[in-house]
């Protein structure tokens, strides 16, 4: 893991700008959120979303979060994939194993 150091400044307001290689590093954009734990003293920071180690799922919720915020309707999901979905809750899932059936993209 690389060893980044940088100093940012704690405005009036107790405000602070990450700088940018510690943003580039965690992969935060403009209204991203991070997360701050304070240990022994020590203040770690990371990504607040980081049970989402996927980049093409974080950016499908960061799509569908914009489509929230600018009100564009979120239609339902059809019944069949509700179905799967709610079926499949719970249960482990191998993303290695291989996809029976045909697939169309």
């Amino acid at each position: 893991m690389t060893c980044i150091h940088e100093i940012a400044t704690l405005t009036s307001k107790g405000q602070l700008t990450l700088p940018k290689s510690i943003r580039q590093t965690l992969g935060v954009i403009s209204g991203g959120k991070v997360a701050f734990e304070l240990r022994r003293g020590e203040v770690i920071v990371t990504r607040a979303d980081s049970e989402h180690q996927d980049p093409a799922i974080g950016a499908f919720l960061n799509l569908l979060e914009a489509d929230i915020r600018n009100g564009q309707h979120v239609g339902t999901l059809p019944v069949e994939l509700a179905q799967a979905m709610l079926a499949s809750a719970g249960h482990d899932l191998d993303l290695d194993e291989d996809i029976e059936g045909g697939v169309a993209l």
